[in-house]
């Protein structure tokens, strides 16, 4: 059904959706909002189209709580490449150093890992939406340019290697508002001498919403815009009977 062939729709609330490998956070509330002919609509917190997972959608009233959403902790489920630099830290740029990796062993990868947890600062990379001088910075490496960039305070809660085979290496992460797995995997590869990249990245969580509840581009494409009010207003029962404190 295409947007002009709806009303528009009415209603507000929270929706949380699964982001699709290669989709722009902002693909997927535009995809929304023309299905369903949503005048306003907003997305908390944005995840790298080479990223997967939980985005949680504000639409309507709804929009003015997006800063409250943004600003809670992450977890994410993420693999690492050693011996491979990037311009973005990640699959999305362009390889800018290799070096052998063999020498590095799985103690070595969880020893250096392990440093990152607690408190720390964390210099954003260029490819990102930080702002400097109210400019993007992704705007800016557009233009081939680089500026220099403040270290920011992040925290790593938890960090848990789940399978480690050299130069690759599987984790999970619990962090604050504001970290960028892919600097982190940058980082780590640097403290090994090899260099490092992120190669997968999943949001699982953020705040009190998980991905396992989060509906996906397929299954939205089947809700009409009454199923749609529906959702909403069963998802905000839960949230007023604190279900997902």
């Amino acid at each position: 059904m295409r947007r002009q062939d709806q009303p528009p729709f009415a209603g507000a609330g929270i929706l949380l959706m699964d982001k699709p490998l290669f989709w722009t956070s902002f693909d997927v509330v535009n995809f929304v909002r023309s299905r369903f002919n949503i005048r306003k609509a907003g997305h908390c917190g944005t995840l790298d189209p080479a990223a997967t997972g939980l985005l949680i959608l504000t639409l309507g009233k709804f929009t003015a709580f997006s800063d409250r959403f943004s600003g809670q902790d992450k977890c994410y489920e993420a693999e690492m490449l050693l011996g491979v630099e990037t311009d973005s830290g990640d699959l999305d740029g362009q390889v800018i150093s290799r070096a052998d990796a063999s020498h590095v062993t799985e103690r070595d990868i969880r020893a250096t890992l392990a440093g990152f947890v607690g408190d720390q600062m964390q210099t954003p990379p260029m490819v990102s939406a930080v702002k400097v001088d109210g400019r993007k910075l992704c705007d800016l490496a557009r233009k081939g340019r680089e500026v220099a960039r403040e270290p920011r305070p992040i925290h790593i809660y938890k960090l848990e290697v789940t399978c480690c085979t050299p130069p690759l290496c599987r984790f999970t992460l619990e962090c604050s508002k504001g970290t960028y797995v892919r600097t982190l995997c940058s980082d780590a590869g640097k403290k090994l001498g090899t260099g490092g990249m992120l190669t997968s990245l999943r949001r699982t969580r953020s705040g009190r919403f998980d991905v396992k509840d989060a509906l996906t581009v397929e299954e939205i494409k089947r809700f009409s815009q009454d199923d749609l009010e529906k959702y909403l207003t069963a998802f905000s029962a839960k949230l007023d009977q604190g279900e997902w404190q």
